[in-house]
C-alpha cells in the first residue's frame, strides 16, 4: 500500500488532507514540521511526501532533498504560488508543485502518475532528471526558435520560466510567427515532456463538430457515432493540449472548456458520466480576444482561466536582425530536404530581404528561401531576390 506523509504546520490542513487520502485508499501519516517529519521519515519508508512551501525550503536550504526524502515523490503545497517558487520547487527536486486551497482532483492525479512511474521504474526526481536530458529533447520533433533579437530572446526567456510551471500559457502573434512553436517548446521543457502533446486547430472543425472533437462521444451519440471516441482532452491526459485559433471556438464549446479547466473533468458528447483529465492547455490566437470579449465573441471568464502567462510573439517585421539566421537555417534545412548542397546567399540579397513586408511572417520567409533555393543559381543574390521572392516569374 501507498504511503504518504503530509507535513503542514497547519492541523486543518494535515487533517483534511489525511482524511481524504486515507478514504481513497492510501495510508497517510502527518507531521506539524521539519523535525516530526524526519522522526517519521527514519522509521516509515513513504512512497509520497507532500510538504508545505516553507518546510519543502526548510529541508533544502543544507541538503538536498533525497537526505530527508529518500526516495520519495515530492509535492508542494504553496499558499502564494508564482512561476519563480514552481522553478525554485522543481529545480530542487520537487515532483509537483500545486497551490493551497488543495485542489483535490488535481493532487490525486499527481499521486497517481507518481506512482505509476514508480511502478514502471521511472525517477520520481524531475530535477535530478531535467538536466541530464540532451538539449533538444526528441529532437526530430521540435524545431529550434532562431533568432538573438531582443524581441525573441525575450520569448525564449519567457518560456524558460513558465515552461516548468503549470500555468496556464496564452500565446498571441499574427499567423505565421511561430506560436506553435513556441507551445511546443513550453511543452518540451515542462515536466510532462514525455506525455502526449496534442494539437487542435479550433478553427479548421465545424462548429457542429468542435465539442465532440475535444471532449469525445459515445456510440450512437449522432448518427456518424459508430464507436466510442477519445476527445483531445483524454488523448493529452498527463500531458499538453495545444488548443490553436481558440479565438474561433463557438460560445458553446467555450463554455465546456471552461468547466473542464475549473474541475478537470469532461463529459463525452452522449454520455452523463464524467472522466476525470489531467492536462496543461496552452492557447494560441491571432485575435484581439478583449475585443471579441467587447464584442460577445468570447468568454472574459475563459479568457482569465487561458491568461495566466500571454507570451506575445513579435512579427517579422519587428524582428528583421533575425532575418540573416534565419536564412542560414531554411537554407540549411531545404536543402537538406531536396538532398543538394547548401547555397550560398550574398549580403545584397540578405539586405533586400529586410526591405520586404513579410505580411506573412516566419512561415512566407521559409516559402520564399524554398523558392530562391529551387530558381536561382549557385549563390542566391539580390537581383534573385527581387525576381523571385514575390513569386512572380
Amino acid at each position: 500500500m501507498v504511503k504518504i506523509l503530509i507535513v503542514d504546520p497547519q492541523r486543518s490542513v494535515r487533517n483534511i488532507l489525511k482524511e481524504r487520502l486515507e478514504f481513497e485508499g492510501y495510508t497517510a501519516d502527518s507531521a506539524e514540521n521539519l523535525q516530526e517529519a524526519r522522526a517519521l521519515a527514519a522509521q516509515i519508508p513513504f512512497d509520497i511526501m507532500i510538504l508545505d512551501e516553507e518546510t519543502f525550503k526548510e529541508s533544502t536550504a543544507a541538503e538536498p532533498i533525497e537526505h530527508f526524502t529518500g526516495a520519495a515523490a515530492v509535492i508542494v503545497l504553496s499558499a502564494q504560488p508564482s512561476i519563480d517558487a514552481a522553478v525554485h520547487a522543481v529545480r530542487n527536486g520537487a515532483y509537483d508543485f500545486a497551490a493551497k486551497p488543495v485542489d483535490m482532483n488535481h493532487l490525486l492525479a499527481t499521486i497517481r502518475e507518481a506512482c505509476r512511474e514508480r511502478e514502471e521504474g521511472v525517477p520520481v526526481r524531475l530535477a535530478t532528471v531535467l538536466p541530464s536530458r540532451p538539449k533538444y529533447h526528441k529532437t526530430a520533433k521540435v524545431e529550434e526558435i532562431i533568432g538573438d533579437s531582443r524581441q525573441i530572446v525575450h520569448v525564449k526567456r519567457l518560456i524558460d520560466k513558465v515552461a516548468p510551471s503549470e500555468a496556464r500559457v496564452l500565446i498571441v502573434g499574427a499567423n505565421g510567427t511561430g506560436k506553435e512553436l513556441v507551445a511546443r517548446w513550453l511543452h518540451e521543457k515542462s515536466s510532462r515532456c514525455d506525455a502526449p502533446f496534442v494539437e487542435v486547430n479550433c478553427a479548421a472543425i465545424p462548429s457542429e463538430l468542435i465539442e465532440s472533437e475535444l471532449f469525445g462521444h459515445e456510440k450512437g451519440a449522432f448518427t456518424s457515432a459508430i464507436k466510442q471516441r477519445k476527445g483531445k482532452f483524454e488523448q493529452a491526459n498527463g500531458g499538453t493540449l495545444f488548443m490553436d485559433e481558440i479565438g474561433d471556438m463557438s460560445l458553446s464549446a467555450q463554455a465546456k472548456v471552461l468547466r473542464t479547466l475549473q474541475e478537470n473533468r469532461i463529459s463525452r458528447v452522449g454520455s452523463d458520466k464524467d472522466v476525470e483529465v489531467d492536462v496543461r492547455v496552452v492557447a494560441a490566437t491571432n485575435k484581439n480576444l478583449q475585443e471579441e470579449i467587447r464584442k460577445g465573441n468570447f468568454r472574459e471568464d475563459l479568457y482569465h482561466r487561458l491568461s495566466v502567462i500571454v507570451i506575445s510573439v513579435p512579427p517579422l517585421a519587428e524582428r528583421l536582425d533575425d532575418i540573416p539566421l534565419l536564412v542560414d537555417y531554411f537554407v540549411e534545412k531545404i536543402s537538406a530536404e531536396y538532398h543538394i548542397p547548401p547555397k550560398q546567399v550574398d549580403s545584397d540579397a540578405i539586405a533586400e530581404l529586410k526591405t520586404m513586408p513579410w505580411s506573412g511572417n516566419i512561415r512566407e520567409l521559409r516559402n520564399v528561401i524554398e523558392r530562391l533555393i529551387i530558381l536561382s543559381g549557385d549563390c542566391i543574390t539580390s537581383e534573385d531576390v527581387r525576381t523571385y521572392a514575390m513569386g512572380v516569374i
